[in-house]
């Protein structure tokens, strides 16, 4: 039964990964795996068999819900933006109150606030960066290998660190269209390299997050607090149009309740 909830979170992630503005890492705190994710990962070999379980689970469910779901994504953000992205506001409010309990009831001292706004400042700073007009050629020679592998490394830190956007990150390069589009057409050539370099960039990046956690526990949860609630201002789509004020409140009340209700629940099984 675990495992098919673990299932069901992983595909959670992965249709969060394709939103730009959202962060797969936000999306896998907010349902209470981004810890065992990060350990499962950086400590694979130390319990292989279990840790290889759990991470398949959670990667077949991202990989579905990546692959399933990111035409009727892209297609639901064109014809419904508003609607989808209060929506996205609303879940990621609604694991806000438990991720600030975990630092409250973590035991290192410090309040973590300067940390907070470290964490939102960044965040803030990177979405204001102007798109970048690099653009991936579709020839499949070395430099273009290349150029995807640095690329998936980059990628893999935005999607490790929480409030750190993953579809931002491709934007930003040049490629979420084009990223989108090889997803939709299975474009092997393309996928490889990509995966390689956001497999590299995962590894390294989680044994630096889960020595944070064990060491200094309340101040890397207050600085994941300020990355979250600094990515909400590129969430933020503006007012909605006249028609759609009632559906994007409802919308956002709805992703806030099933939210917070999934990661109290989470939160009381592990205490």
């Amino acid at each position: 039964m675990k495992g098919l909830i673990n299932f069901f979170k992983g595909i959670a992630v992965g249709i969060a990964t394709l939103v730009p503005g959202v962060s797969g890492g936000t999306m896998s705190i907010i349902l209470g795996i981004y810890d065992n994710l990060i350990h499962s990962i950086s400590s694979f070999f130390q319990d292989w068999k279990k840790n290889l379980l759990f991470l398949g689970e959670v990667a077949l469910g991202g990989l579905l819900g990546m692959a399933c779901f990111s035409s009727l994504l892209e297609n639901a953000l064109i014809r419904y933006p508003y609607v989808m992205k209060f929506f996205f506001m609303g879940v990621i409010f609604g694991g806000l109150p438990i991720l600030y309990k975990k630092a409250e009831t973590s035991k290192d001292n410090g309040s973590g606030i300067v940390y907070f706004v470290i964490g939102a400042v960044l965040v803030l700073a990177m979405s204001s960066q102007p798109t970048a007009v690099t653009t991936l050629a579709t020839s499949t020679g070395i430099l273009s290998i290349i150029f995807l592998f640095i690329a998936g490394i980059i990628i893999a830190v935005a999607l490790i660190l929480p409030g750190i956007s993953g579809s931002f990150m491709l934007l930003a390069l040049g490629l979420y269209d084009v990223t989108l589009n090889a997803i939709n057409t299975f474009n092997v050539p393309f996928l490889i390299p990509l995966a390689l370099g956001v497999f590299v960039g995962t590894v390294a990046t989680t044994k630096t997050i889960e020595k944070l956690l064990q060491k200094h526990p309340r101040k890397t949860y207050m600085l994941i607090l300020g990355f979250i609630l600094g990515s909400l201002v590129e969430v933020y789509p503006g007012i909605p149009a006249y028609g759609e004020v009632a559906a994007s409140i409802v919308a956002a009340i709805v992703g806030f309740i099933l939210i917070f209700w999934m990661s109290k629940k989470e939160f009381q099984s592990e205490n």
